[in-house]
Order: structure tokens, then sequence, then C-alpha cells
């Protein structure tokens, strides 16, 4: 019963996150990038996130399978688990870093994309953990450890954007085509696995609370 309430609202929490992502992308971190850049470089700095994304899960997804076979089991996913979601959050600091090097109010609305995407990955995370054989002391641990690690990606973030001239405007369209990538490759397809059309409807109907959320928030900021 209460495996069943966690799916219900982690389907709902996956429906806003993917709204906050596709708002971030949009209405954040592309309009600020044409400030700075063309809105050619925009885009191919877009497209370029976007491939990114694609390769880095796809490379760790081929290793899994290739390793241990074609069921993929999870309890021999864990450990990859842990290293992808490693990599996810140290790019995640790097996003955040950047933005608040090229504006404090920006900074914000990306970590609260950031934020909001990562409650549901996090606990979908720890279910994984769960289930393929830690107790649930370790998985919260390693998830912990896991979570750490965005933190080295600010200190780089940071770093960088002190020695590297106007790398802040290369990251913010590449990080909005990440955001893209996992809002529509795997936030979305999570929502049409619901074939209970009112569901459906009502995961999609977040999705849209999640862009107004983000667009309220482009609106406070910029009082």
């Amino acid at each position: 019963m209460q495996k069943n309430k966690l799916n219900k609202i982690l389907l709902l929490l996956v429906g806003f996150s993917a709204g906050a992502l596709f708002g971030g992308a949009f209405l954040h971190l592309i309009p600020e990038s044409l400030n700075s850049l063309s809105s050619d470089l925009v885009g191919v700095s877009v497209m370029l996130g976007f491939a990114l994304f694609f390769i880095i899960e796809r490379v760790l997804r081929w290793n899994h399978c290739h390793k241990y076979g074609e069921n993929c089991e999870v309890h021999s996913f864990k450990y990859l688990n842990l290293i992808g979601d490693g990599i996810h959050n140290f790019i995640d600091g790097l996003i955040i870093a950047t933005s608040f090097v090229v504006d404090f109010k920006l900074g914000i609305a990306t970590t609260l994309a950031v934020v909001i995407h990562e409650l549901p990955q996090e606990i979908s995370d720890f279910g994984v953990l769960v289930y393929g054989g830690f107790s649930r002391k370790k998985a919260l641990l390693f998830n912990f450890l896991s979570a750490l690690i965005a933190i080295l990606g600010v200190i780089i973030g940071f770093f960088l954007s002190s020695y590297v001239e106007n790398i802040s405007s290369w990251l913010l369209p590449f990080a909005a085509g990440g955001f893209i990538y996992i809002a529509a490759s795997d936030l979305v397809p999570e929502l049409h696995k619901e074939h209970n059309i009112k569901k459906s409807f009502l995961s999609f109907f977040l999705s849209v609370l999640g862009v107004l959320f983000m667009w309220l928030m482009k609106q406070v900021l910029a009082v």
C-alpha cells in the first residue's frame, strides 16, 4: 500500500519537475543566453548540451547491459546508478555556479529547477538502491554522498568562471539543452506509462503548473 502511494506521488512529482525543467530552459536560461551570444550560437550550445546528456546516459546504460547481460537486473545496476547520479549531480553543480555568476536572480531560478527535478530522482534512486540490496540507512548514506558531488561541481564552476573568459555565457544554453533532454527523454516518457487517462492528464496538468511556477519565479525575481 505504501509503495502504491509512493508511486502515485512520484508520478505527480515527475510531471511537475518536467514542467519546471522546460520552464527553466525556455524562460530563464535561453533568454539570458541571448543577452551575450547570438541566436545561432545559443542554438548550437543547446543542441550540444542535449547531445552530451544523451551520450552520457547512453554510455552508462550500454556499459551496464554489456557487462551484466540483456536483462540488466536492478540489483546489478545499483553501483552504476550511483556513478551516473554522481556525474549528474556534478553537472548540476556546474550549472548552478555559472548561473549565479551571470546573475543572482538567474541562479535562484536555476537552483529551484534543479532541486525540483532532483526530488523525484533521489526518491527513485533510493528505491533502486534498497531493491538492489542496500539497507535503508546505507541507501540514504550513499544517496547523500552522491548529492555532495554537486558541491564539487559548484566549486569548480566558480573556479572556471573566474579563470575562463565567457564560459558562463556558453554553459547556460548548454545547461538548457541538458534540462530539455532530461524533461523530454526521461520524465515525459514516464508520464506516458500511466494507463489511467485521468491520472495521465493530472500529471500533465502538474507539468503545466511546473512551467507556470518557473514563469511566476521570473516575474517575482524581476521585481
